[in-house]
């Protein structure tokens, strides 16, 4: 599969968005890698220009899901076949992105999910237990073998994008995304991936971030 995408919500994300694009400009061409800004206040939007990817604003912050929900119409309007989404934030590799394609080719699961959880070295305790729970709660609530639930790094076919669409804004819109993709039967990959964790500020607020995981977990799609 040659017709991928490269999906990377952004939000204040100036600093370490040089780094990222240049990698990843190594494995995707630079018209197929799409930084969201999501209404970001510092250079996030002209830094991405600048390296001559896709950028696509929004003119206020909205969420990382519905950064996510404008990659992905983005992606399905331009006819890729898959999509990748990544963090902007340095904690994804992405030398990563061959493994993927090279899962897909050899066992063409509609979704796969780079694992952190096989290899937890480096990753704060807190996140490893947040990350461990999470999982088992939405493995109970889908019946899927979903290996990090709580995971950014994701590997998408265009017949989930088609099927699925996001209504939650926030963080909370990765995990609605799994137990929609569950309820319609596509079948779930995991790449255990190592994950770089350098002290980087977290956007995510843990106590509203945790009631809208509830929310969403028992919510009826």
């Amino acid at each position: 599969m040659t017709n991928v995408a490269i999906l990377i919500p952004a939000y204040n994300a100036a600093s370490s968005l040089p780094q990222l694009l240049q990698q990843t400009a190594r494995f995707i061409p630079a018209k197929s890698i799409i930084v969201i800004n999501d209404g970001s206040k510092d250079e996030t939007e002209p830094v991405a220009k600048k390296l001559s990817v896709v950028v696509l604003s929004h003119k206020n912050n909205q969420g990382k899901g519905a950064a996510l929900q404008t990659g992905f119409d983005y992606a399905l309007q331009n006819n890729f076949d898959a999509v990748i989404t990544m963090d902007a934030d340095l904690q994804h590799q992405p030398v990563d992105i061959e493994r993927f394609l090279r899962l897909y080719e050899a066992k063409h699961y509609d979704i796969i999910i780079g694992s952190r959880l096989q290899n937890t070295k480096g990753m704060p305790l807190h996140r490893i237990l947040s990350n461990t729970i999470t999982t088992f709660l939405i493995r109970a609530r889908t019946g899927a073998d979903i290996s990090d639930s709580q995971s950014g790094f994701r590997f998408i076919t265009k017949r989930v994008l088609e099927n699925v669409r996001l209504t939650s804004n926030g963080f909370e819109s990765e995990t609605e995304f799994l137990i929609k993709a569950a309820s319609c039967g596509h079948t779930f990959g995991s790449l255990p991936i190592e994950t770089i964790y350098a002290g980087e500020k977290s956007h995510m607020t843990h106590i509203q971030t945790t009631l809208y995981f509830i929310k969403v977990l028992f919510k009826q799609y």
